[in-house]
């Protein structure tokens, strides 16, 4: 990886700060793992599932969607990746150079919350695959108590794994990934000799609009890694392939997603009743034998703990970008102790684990996709970025702009957010304009935030782009005039 992680070991200390040109020595092709690794996953099988139950698609429709959904959600992942090798900062302080030192408080606040909700989902799933575990090997029945005894376990796990940094996180990721291909085929075998195809098959196609919104819910997974993706391409050298960037993105994520999308596809013919299960794992138990469902559980759940892993990794970075003076992994205790309390309301309150997951991906989508159109815009016109304005939070940093905003940026960002949320349907809330029109019917309210952010970021009056070296000639003179007014950046 990069000189950092060969001299501090596996305990990764860098922050939001700028990594060095000489140490930025990773290669694009770890990035392969990383994406893999990021959906590793029993949440697709249920979504797979969702597809089939949910939405009334058949095979060939989930197929379609199963494989337009990781090209376009982790196309842009791969995408945002590039600002990552540019500027060589995580997303949300690269973040500040598009928003302005305090504007940017506005949408990583919002992005650090959906978070929480994430890596809450995770969790509660995690869980219940120990329990789907204990129950298949060892005949031991959840209670409530078992039930919060296992989110602890696994909120705990995650937090090691993520304190460590970037490191441990993607080298649990490569060996995960070879452990799940090999029990994933397994289970795509089991399915082929022992399936009735003939149900599969025969089932009636579902409409158009219900397709799109299935690659849309599909999608929403992908999405919510966009702001995070330099995270994990901030070592690569400035000389990286974006190509490559962009295809070990789409390609990692892409063979994971294809087939565990249609597996759940398949396994829902079994299981009409995933829809109103108050949990989404124990379905595995009933369709796979013990055999097979244990070791791949036991697999999966690695790869649950490594994606909440890479998130609540991320969510550190977040944490410090919105002023929290506290080490990055100390950060990511926040996250974890936020995870552990929803967990515990989801697990013991909620009846329909499908029906409230659903209902959060719709408006995940939609907080994250604020972002990626203004900071996506951006980055047609910035090519690199000054680390040193970035960690600068006074009135001297040339990332200040107007009293610490960029109004182009701040405006667009809340204009695509409210237009999004206008268009978008769920359980939980449905916009005004949700309904009787292509976007809202589609499901589409999340693009129609990218669409509406990013246009209008491009059409207002923008602060002209500051390079590093134009910082240098330009800074030093007015920094000394207003040395004696700087404030600090209020959280």
């Amino acid at each position: 990886m990069s000189k950092t992680a060969e001299t501090e070991g596996a305990l990764e200390t860098r922050g939001i700060e700028q990594v060095p040109d000489h140490e930025r020595t990773a290669r694009t092709r770890e990035l392969f793992p990383t994406w893999v690794g990021a959906n590793i996953s029993v949440l697709l099988l249920t979504m797979g599932a969702s597809l089939v139950v949910a939405y009334r698609l058949n095979i060939w429709q989930a197929l379609v969607v199963a494989v337009t959904a990781p090209v376009v959600s982790y196309g842009l992942v791969g995408l945002i990746g590039i600002a990552g090798k540019r500027g060589g900062a995580p997303g949300m302080a690269l973040s500040r150079a598009v928003f302005g030192q305090r504007g940017n408080l506005l949408p990583g606040a919002l992005i650090w919350v959906a978070r929480w909700g994430w890596e809450t989902i995770n969790a509660v799933t995690g869980a219940y695959a120990m329990l789907t575990i204990l129950d298949l090997a060892l005949g031991i029945k959840a209670n409530s108590v078992l039930d919060m005894v296992m989110l602890l376990v696994f909120v705990v796990a995650t937090f090691a794994i993520s304190g460590l940094g970037i490191n441990a996180v993607q080298k649990c990721n490569k060996y995960a990934t070879y452990f799940f291909g090999v029990f994933s085929v397994l289970v795509l075998v089991y399915l082929a000799v022992h399936t009735d195809w003939s149900k599969v098959t025969d089932r009636s196609a579902g409409s158009t609009s219900a397709v799109i919104t299935g690659v849309g819910m599909i999608a929403a997974g992908g999405v919510s890694w966009i702001p995070s993706a330099p995270d994990f391409t901030r070592y690569l050298p400035r000389t990286a392939s974006s190509k490559a960037i962009v295809g070990t993105a789409v390609g990692g994520a892409g063979i994971v997603v294809l087939p565990m999308v249609l597996m759940g596809a398949v396994m829902a013919v079994s299981t009409p009743d995933l829809a109103s299960a108050s949990d989404p794992v124990s379905f595995l138990g009933e369709i796979l034998p013990t055999w097979i469902a244990v070791p791949y559980l036991l697999i999966a759940l690695i790869g649950m703990l490594l994606i909440n892993s890479m998130s609540m990794y991320s969510a550190g970075f977040t944490a410090q970008t919105l002023g929290f003076k506290v080490p990055r992994h100390w950060a990511v205790s926040v996250n974890a102790v936020i995870s552990l309390a929803f967990g515990g309301v989801l697990m013991l309150v909620a009846t329909s684990f499908l029906g409230s997951f659903i209902a959060f991906l719709s408006l995940l989508a939609v907080a994250f996709s604020a972002w990626v159109g203004v900071f996506g815009a951006d980055m047609l016109r910035r090519t690199e970025y000054d680390g040193r304005a970035m960690t600068d939070t006074t009135r001297t940093s040339a990332y200040w702009y107007r009293g610490g905003f960029s109004p182009a940026a701040v405006a667009a960002w809340a204009i695509g957010l409210v237009a999004g949320l206008m268009f978008t349907t769920s359980d939980w809330f449905t916009g005004p304009l949700a309904k009787n029109n292509v976007i809202g019917e589609y499901g589409l309210g999340w693009v129609a935030t990218i669409v509406v952010s990013g246009l209008l970021y491009l059409a207002l009056p923008k602060p002209a782009v500051v390079t590093p070296q134009a910082a240098d000639k330009a800074g030093e003179p007015e920094k000394a005039e207003q040395s004696e007014e700087s404030e600090p950046l209020a959280v």
